[in-house]
């Protein structure tokens, strides 16, 4: 098993292959293994497909690691090239919303987008909440990078176009988002597009070893205390609808990033939100826990 993770290693943004809880540089890799890969996770989707092969070959070596746990790590992936986000695709998250009953063939798959240069960013204290919002919330999503480029692509073709998975917060300031007094109802982008909203991490796992998006596990604490506990089985979209829908839309580039939705428990039903100071734990299973801390307003 192993993952690929970004580090502030020296001073700088460092792509690293995470193995037993330790980083090893890909550089340091590349150069004790005779062969040449790109310097930057993102440069590696590029060319996924030779390039996993490459990733695949570096089995022992004699390079110093550094701990997983001693380490900086920032956004696996700095950054993407586009971030879209898939809205309302959970059955138990629609019924806690108000609209018991759901199925599928009522519903339509949207998408939002979140800028990634602004809205990306790694574990720790790294989110900024919008200034002047009363209500921002949480969600877990499990989120795809895609790693071949995709456009027209079929629903049964659409996971093999997936370089790897990752745990995704998508972060929003419901009241922001709200805008009933104008024909267009709802403002996706005051609600959902804000600077530090879309953290990742911890790294990216490939989909050789997560063949089955739809048995992820997906769980999300504020605090310590446990607010969304669900599994992507609870998708009215699958992972491969929402890539073969998207690439109608547009074409999907490798390093570009889908969000597919969040499962129950987030604050809005319950009008309790997110204050400066609270942290936020969201793990998926197979993937690992990704750890980010409201460290003040932007």
């Amino acid at each position: 098993m192993w993952a690929l993770a970004t580090a502030q290693l020296d001073g700088k943004p460092t792509a690293c292959l995470v193995r037993d809880e330790n980083l090893y540089p890909l550089a340091s890799l590349a150069a004790e293994a005779g062969i040449t890969l790109p310097t930057t996770v993102a440069g590696l989707f590029e060319d996924w497909t030779a390039n996993e092969r490459l990733l695949q070959r570096l089995g022992n070596t004699t390079v110093t690691p550094f701990a997983v746990n001693e380490a900086e790590l920032k956004a696996p992936l700095l950054y993407p090239g586009k971030i879209l986000c898939a809205g309302a695709n959970y059955y138990d998250h629609m019924a806690e919303m108000g609209f018991p009953g759901t199925t599928k063939e009522s519903q339509r798959l949207f998408f939002f987008m979140k800028p990634p240069r602004n809205a990306v960013v790694g574990p720790g204290p790294t989110v900024l909440m919008p200034r002047g919002t009363k209500a921002f919330d949480w969600e877990v999503e499990l989120a795809v990078v895609i790693g071949r480029t995709a456009r027209h692509v079929s629903p049964e073709d659409a996971l093999g176009h997936v370089a790897g998975y990752t745990v995704a917060l998508d972060l929003s300031a419901r009241d922001f988002n709200r805008a009933p007094e104008q024909f267009y109802k709802l403002d996706w982008v005051a609600g959902k597009a804000n600077d530090t909203c879309c953290p990742l991490g911890p790294w990216i796992v490939p989909a050789s070893t997560f063949p089955d998006p739809q048995k992820a596990r997906l769980r999300l604490s504020v605090n310590g205390e446990l607010k969304q506990d669900g599994d992507a089985g609870q998708m009215i979209f699958s992972v491969a609808e929402q890539i073969s829908r998207a690439s109608e839309i547009m074409t999907l580039d490798p390093g570009d990033v889908l969000l597919t939705g969040t499962p129950a428990g987030v604050g809005v039903p319950k009008q309790t939100f997110l204050k400066v100071g609270d942290r936020i734990d969201a793990e998926i299973g197979g993937i690992g826990l990704l750890s980010v801390t409201i460290a003040g307003e932007a």
